[in-house]
């Protein structure tokens, strides 16, 4: 349920709403921090659900000492309304078993609030693709049929690999499709309701691995910009090049929020020297 923070909610019909998974690596989690940094997006609610963890903590934007003390929890909506984005981050994981009912709250708050489309940022597990998904760039789409006929051709334009189904049981039966997703957390479940109630929605992932996965979110949030142009970008994305020449150089115009500097912790204290 959205909570707006003070006041009657924000008008939010024709706005693209923006989120991510809570999926392997964080990537999609990390790719919409830097959209809020960047675009200077207003705080304009929050998503009240017993589906995540709780979880409270200092502003993750903080520019100043004094709007460092702002309190954040585990979901927060933020607007950017000269662009016509309403964007939700996730800051916790999923409680056991509660995949489904976030899912069908946040439909029904996206066809309540007469959101335009939906745009789910995710990742995926490098180590499980399929020989298929080691060609080309690991970054893949989907779109429910809803949305397929506004953007399918803009998709074939930018020359994007949709993501493939691989065999329900290789090496068996390899006529029969499913869409999988390991590690993609609440993707698949949600792109599938999604196409059940007619919703637009698009999912951008990326493959990847745990660790430090700052590079694979600059190149999610890069793929993304390739579409919606939210920033005037220095260098384009292309199909033809490897992981590694994806991620951006220094002359990126991505803001980097104050709290990653603790993505890995505290340094070691100078006293074990």
């Amino acid at each position: 349920m959205f909570v707006p923070c003070e006041g009657g909610g924000p008008d939010l019909q024709g706005f693209t709403l923006l989120m991510p998974a809570v999926s392997v690596g964080n990537v999609g989690q990390l790719a919409i921090d830097l959209v809020i940094s960047t675009l200077r997006m207003t705080k304009i609610g929050y998503f009240y659900t017993d589906c995540l963890v709780p979880m409270v903590g200092n502003n993750p934007y903080a520019t100043s000492n004094e709007n460092s003390v702002e309190l954040s929890i585990n979901a927060e909506v933020y607007s950017l309304p000269s662009k016509k984005l309403v964007v939700l981050q996730i800051r916790s994981p999923f409680i056991k078993n509660k995949y489904r009912p976030f899912c069908q709250a946040l439909l029904s708050w996206v066809e309540s609030s007469k959101c335009a489309r939906v745009i789910l940022l995710s990742s995926s597990h490098a180590y499980q693709r399929d020989d298929e998904q080691l060609l080309g760039t690991p970054l893949r789409y989907l779109l429910t049929p809803a949305l397929e006929k506004a953007v399918g051709g803009h998709m074939q334009e930018l020359k994007w690999k949709e993501m493939e189904k691989i065999a329900a049981y290789p090496g068996i039966n390899d006529a029969e499709k499913v869409l999988h997703i390991p590690g993609g957390g609440i993707t698949k479940l949600l792109f599938t309701e999604s196409c059940s109630k007619g919703i637009q929605m698009a999912v951008l992932l990326k493959f990847c691995s745990e660790g430090d996965n700052i590079p694979d979110a600059f190149a999610l949030v890069n793929y993304l910009n390739e579409w919606l142009q939210l920033i005037k970008s220095k260098g384009s994305h292309s199909t033809d090049i490897s992981p590694e020449q994806e991620i951006p150089d220094t002359s990126s115009q991505w803001k980097i929020p104050s709290s990653w500097r603790l993505l890995f912790g505290n340094g070691l204290p100078p006293a074990l020297f």
